[in-house]
């Protein structure tokens, strides 16, 4: 529905001999959208998985299915700095296999403002990008964003970007502009899509030691990795647990470093 298999089939086809086609007539905002007209429900994960079931009921003799969801917000330590995750989850509807692959890191392709004024709006959609980067206007009811009150995806000029933000203020005190985060109107979000299906495909060629089920992956990760100047332990990761999800085997592997930089010390760097 937003273009993912142009980043997505290419890779599949050449690194598992996969012929990718996107369902016809899937709607995956069904699942919720970023615009927030419509509410999203669950985890990224199980919308992954939701899309993949929905897309096996549009082609019934497919075998496997791929499907992509991501979710964007702040860091969880930096409240400033933006931060997406992206998910990819593969199902062999013949063994019941699954295997996923992820992409994590800053978002400086998700970003919003708002103003009562036209040419702010204007400059700050060029700064992200617009028009190659979409925007996505709605209009601001008691200083929140809301879909509710005026909602615009789909502007692909400077001139319909102006008409549509001069229109919802002749409504509301304020608008409210923002980076649209469907893929096909977001280049950096596809480029972490491709990153977030390489990752699939590194853990679909890791096969466990124990069933030689696809997908032996970490499955967490252990901190306290001591500092090379006072040896406090640190945040930075001492081990790593790789696990099948299959047959549940596990392994501890510690990281090939022995002793973590100052820098992610609490101790030496506050």
């Amino acid at each position: 529905m937003h273009g993912k298999q142009r980043v997505i089939a290419p890779l599949l086809e050449r690194f598992l001999g996969l012929d990718a086609t996107a369902p016809p007539g899937l709607d995956t905002d069904q699942f919720g959208t970023f615009a927030r007209d419509v509410p999203r429900l669950g985890t990224p994960l199980e919308a992954a998985r939701w899309k993949i079931r929905d897309g096996f009921a549009l082609m019934p003799g497919a075998r496997i299915g791929v499907a992509s969801e991501g979710s964007f917000g702040c860091h969880p330590a930096i409240p400033f700095v933006p931060w997406g995750h992206e998910w990819i989850v593969l199902q062999d509807r013949a063994t019941g296999w699954e295997v996923t692959g992820q992409h994590t890191g800053p978002a400086r392709h998700f970003a919003h403002f708002q103003t009562s004024d036209l040419h702010a709006a204007l400059a700050f959609a060029h700064r992200v990008g617009f028009p190659r980067q979409g925007v996505i206007v709605m209009g601001v009811l008691e200083g929140v964003p809301s879909p509710a009150a005026s909602l615009h995806k789909d502007c692909t000029s400077v001139d319909e970007l102006a008409r549509v933000v001069t229109q919802v203020l002749a409504r509301h005190a304020a608008v409210s502009v923002e980076t649209d985060m469907r893929a096909h109107r977001n280049p950096l979000r596809m480029r972490c899509i491709r990153r977030a299906i390489i990752d699939l495909l590194r853990a679909f060629r890791s096969g466990c030691p124990s069933c030689g089920r696809p997908g032996f992956v970490v499955h967490r990760q252990v901190p306290g990795l001591a500092c090379s100047s006072c040896g406090c332990p640190t945040r930075a990761v001492r081990s790593q647990t790789l696990r099948c999800h299959g047959c549940g085997y596990e392994e501890d592997h510690p990281v090939p470093s022995s002793f973590a930089d100052p820098a992610q010390c609490d101790r030496c760097n506050p």
